[in-house]
């Protein structure tokens, strides 16, 4: 694949975006929200999930827990909201885009932040998370600046990214709660290298394999930006 051609992976995903966004889309366009008000809206309901995560509202109450997984949903959703509003609006512009993109990193630390202060990660492996995800970020920028065209590469860009951690907390409060309710007990584990409270062993698990595959991630990115860097040198050379 040419840096320049689109990955299969994006236009697959954009085919079904396309089918669930539309009346939210047409929604927000016909009442004059921007893009740029839409990437303020989702950095802010992403911040109030890793507010309440860091507060410990992950195991207070039902109520109060499901409220982060719907949160941090919904912010996934306006993650996917700006950008089609930009383009059915004709409003794409450097400034939205580097805003987007600004807002969205910030939204992945403070997130990542928030597990640390809430236990369900401890530091050292907050930063390890942090450090992969901001290195998968940097890499497709800089591979950009020369020319490589880096979406839909790698198997956990931002929205696998989301989409893994909203299933895992939903996924984590069912086991929670469910276990708690019938047999009047916690169905948790504590590994101090991993974690600085109690939680699920699904959560555990999780937790490995979405660093595995942030690495995993880092690795393809690496690999493609390599091959392609050497086509376009191997092409520039036979011109």
């Amino acid at each position: 694949m040419s840096g320049r051609e689109e990955n299969p992976k994006r236009a697959r995903q954009t085919k079904t975006s396309n089918r669930f966004i539309t009346l939210p889309v047409e929604f927000l366009i016909k009442h004059n929200v921007t893009p740029n008000k839409i990437s303020y809206i989702g950095f802010i309901l992403t911040s109030l999930s890793a507010i309440l995560i860091a507060m410990g509202f992950m195991y207070s109450s039902i109520e109060f827990s499901w409220t982060i997984p719907f949160l941090f949903g919904l912010a996934g959703a306006f993650d996917l909201f700006d950008g089609e509003v930009a383009r059915r609006t004709d409003k794409d512009s450097q400034t939205g885009a580097f805003l987007d993109s600004n807002l969205d990193r910030l939204s992945d630390a403070i997130f990542i932040i928030g597990l640390v202060y809430g236990g369900l990660i401890n530091y050292f492996w907050g930063y390890i998370l942090l450090f992969l995800v901001i290195m998968i970020s940097y890499i497709r920028s800089r591979a950009e600046i020369e020319g490589i065209n880096m979406k839909g590469v790698g198997k956990m860009e931002r929205a696998e990214r989301i989409l893994y951690l909203e299933f895992t907390i939903i996924i984590e409060l069912t086991l929670f709660y469910s276990y708690f309710l019938i047999t009047g007990e916690t169905i948790t584990i504590f590994i101090p290298i991993f974690t600085s409270k109690p939680v699920t062993p699904f959560f555990l698990i999780s937790i490995i394999v979405f660093t595995l595959a942030l690495i995993y991630t880092v690795v393809q990115r690496l690999s493609f930006t390599f091959k392609n860097l050497k086509n376009v040198k191997a092409n520039g050379e036979n011109t």
